[in-house]
């Protein structure tokens, strides 16, 4: 015969390791939440901390040997100055530009600038780099403005990129139509890539920004830019421009 009394013990047993199991996988998955959650909040300041030191340690690295020992701080001090060769940099470059803006220093610039124009392999890299760079900075074209999905590397196929601009010139007229060219970047690494020309009608602008479109492309798709509407404050469907 079985023991009423034993069969009661052995279901509260039971139900006690299960209570204690449940505690117990409650407790594992509260502090591994709670450690993922710590991870999502210290690492984009962390590394976003650790990217910028590393930047200024650089810059400091190639230019503070560029000053002279007697008025380099960094020698009277017990201690090195982070971020002072920067700050010399920023410093010196806004000087120049504010000496250039005066007559003397248009007319120095373009003494100079003759002479690189005379030099036979110097003269094309340094027209090559002043076009890109006053195409960056001085924002004289629509270069890089708008972001695009085209079919690459083949119908069917959807790829992000980014519009460099219209055609001109040699290829406008060796083409015959009306292209697009399209800089397609690699992911994660988009500092390589390939440049396309395509009709203006296979690009698809879309209404998400340069930086946006950045941020999806190194983080592999994980990072996708909010949805907009093409009413209230949301932009749609931009044009090609």
């Amino acid at each position: 015969m079985s023991d009423p009394a034993g069969g009661g013990d052995h279901s509260k047993i039971t139900e006690g390791e299960g209570v204690l199991g449940a505690l117990h996988l409650s407790l594992s998955a509260r502090l591994r939440a709670y450690f993922f959650a710590g991870v999502l909040i210290t690492a984009p300041t962390a590394l976003t901390l650790y990217l910028s030191w590393q930047f200024i340690s650089a810059v400091d690295r190639a230019i503070t040997p560029l000053i002279p020992e007697r008025w380099n701080p960094n020698n009277y001090l017990p201690f090195n100055i982070p971020g002072f060769g920067l700050i010399l940099a920023v410093a010196s470059l806004t000087v120049i530009g504010a000496l250039t803006a005066g007559f003397i220093g248009r007319l120095l610039l373009r003494v100079s600038e003759g002479m690189l124009a005379r030099m036979p392999v110097v003269r094309g890299l340094y027209g090559a780099i002043k076009q890109i760079v006053e195409t960056i900075l001085a924002q004289r074209s629509n270069a890089f403005r708008q972001v695009a999905l085209i079919e690459f590397p083949r119908p069917g196929v959807w790829t992000i990129g980014f519009i460099a601009g219209p055609t001109h010139g040699e290829l406008d007229r060796v083409t015959g139509g009306d292209l697009v060219g399209v800089y397609v970047p690699t992911t994660p690494n988009p500092t390589s890539g390939y440049l396309l020309y395509l009709p203006r009608r296979d690009v698809k602008v879309l209404s998400m920004s340069v930086e946006e479109g950045l941020k999806l492309v190194v983080s592999c798709g994980i990072v996708n830019p909010p949805e907009r509407s093409n009413g209230g404050s949301g932009r749609g469907r931009e044009p090609l421009r």
